[in-house]
């Protein structure tokens, strides 16, 4: 375990690799600024609005989720340019991903955290829904390895549901609950599935990031640097490399670790992140 990064974020979320430019990126929500390294040399773009999540379009175009919405963000420049409104301007985005059919999954929570006024949406190719609502804090958006079930979470509730899928990506029939954290005593942020179909699962301020089996059972922690980890993300030539992001957020007395991105080496290999298709 090493820390990848030592810019510390107030709200480190939304990891992401890109595997045309086999590079790391990740967000830091409060700061509005989205983070990544070239080779040695720090990178960061000033985006001007809280932004949270992320999807790849192009060698040179991220889809990521904003407090205003769905926005494309041109790497070369830093210009973003508006895809589709979300909520009223009470909201932010929050946790996010790409389906395995080229969809893009983005939550929004009240930004006081107010229960109940989350939601998650999908848009595919210009349309534009509302997959669930009544969310405190939508987080944990992933996705099986043959894209016919969704995951996502409350962190407020510490659970986790199933929502199985159209070959299109569309929900097919009501989300199931999967795993109930709060007997465990566990707070559930960011996910990501691995080749094995286990759901690699960020636990705020548990400072890692525990597997569960497809069965619901646990099967082991990896451990990183940061007490609040929120995001994982795999990467690198041989997708054993697993980024997870850390936030400073709600620490009195934060730690040396805290705040960065950790990089730790996984036993078992993530999945290429899908291509976002607009």
């Amino acid at each position: 375990m090493i820390s990848y990064d030592e810019r510390p974020c107030a709200l480190g979320e939304g990891a992401l690799w890109h595997p045309l430019r086999r590079q790391f990126f990740w967000f830091d929500i409060l700061a509005g600024r989205l983070l990544s390294r070239e080779g040695d040399a720090p990178r960061e773009w000033r985006l001007g609005c809280m932004a949270s999540a992320a999807g790849w379009v192009d060698r040179d175009r991220l889809m990521i989720g904003t407090e205003a919405g769905l926005a494309l963000l041109d790497l070369r420049g830093g210009g973003l340019t508006p895809v589709a409104r979300i909520g009223d301007g009470t909201t932010r985005s929050n946790d996010g991903r790409a389906d395995r059919q080229g969809g893009f999954w983005i939550s929004a929570m009240g930004r006081g955290a107010e229960a109940g006024a989350g939601a998650i949406w999908r848009w595919h190719r210009g349309a534009l829904r509302r997959i669930a609502a009544g969310i405190t804090i939508p987080n944990a958006i992933c996705f099986s390895p043959d894209g016919r079930l969704a995951h996502y979470a409350d962190t407020a509730r510490a659970l986790v549901w199933r929502q199985p899928l159209d070959a299109d990506g569309w929900p097919k029939g009501p989300a199931q609950p999967f795993l109930d954290l709060a007997p465990m005593g566990l707070n559930p942020d960011g996910a990501v599935i691995d080749s094995s179909g286990a759901l690699c699962l960020a636990c705020w301020g548990a400072g890692c990031v525990i597997r569960f089996a497809p069965d619901g059972r646990r099967l082991d922690m990896i451990a990183v640097g940061g007490r609040q980890a929120s995001c994982p993300a795999f990467g690198g030539a041989d997708m054993r490399d697993l980024l997870v992001t850390t936030a400073l957020q709600d620490l009195a007395a934060p730690g040396p670790g805290d705040g960065l991105p950790w990089l730790v080496r996984a036993a078992v290999p993530g999945l290429a992140e899908p291509q976002v298709l607009v």
